[in-house]
């Protein structure tokens, strides 16, 4: 859940900073918290990781709705890569995109981890 919760909110940091930029506020404080953020839930995603492997291993390959969840869970790493690349840019005092941009980006981790649930809940296949 600490892993899910930043990638939730580091795209809102990312909005803040390009708007407060634009703004002409001081958004030196938001690189540094988008840094820190972006360490903390990389924490808990290796511990998410590999909890979820020890899972995997004992129970082994059962059904096709497994393949599919560990396939958007593969998406999850790949939208957390993604976030550090941001965070780079941030650092570096620039994001090259909108506010909207990064507002419809924070949806995308939401719509993965509902994928990921039903997945989980219903095994539909």
């Amino acid at each position: 859940m600490s892993w899910m919760a930043g990638i939730f909110y580091l795209p809102r940091i990312f909005v803040h900073f390009v708007e407060g930029k634009k703004a002409g506020q001081q958004v030196d404080r938001l690189a540094i918290m988008g840094r820190k953020l972006y360490g903390f839930m990389t924490l808990m995603m290796m511990i998410a990781i590999t909890l979820g492997s020890w899972l995997w291993l004992g129970y082994g390959v059962t059904g096709a709705w497994l393949h599919v969840k560990l396939l958007l869970v593969g998406f999850l790493l790949a939208y957390h890569w993604w976030c550090r690349i941001k965070v780079k840019q941030m650092e570096a005092g620039h994001l090259e995109h909108s506010g909207k941009y990064y507002r419809w980006l924070n949806e995308l981790p939401l719509f993965i981890t509902i994928g990921i649930l039903i997945m989980v809940v219903v095994k539909p296949f």
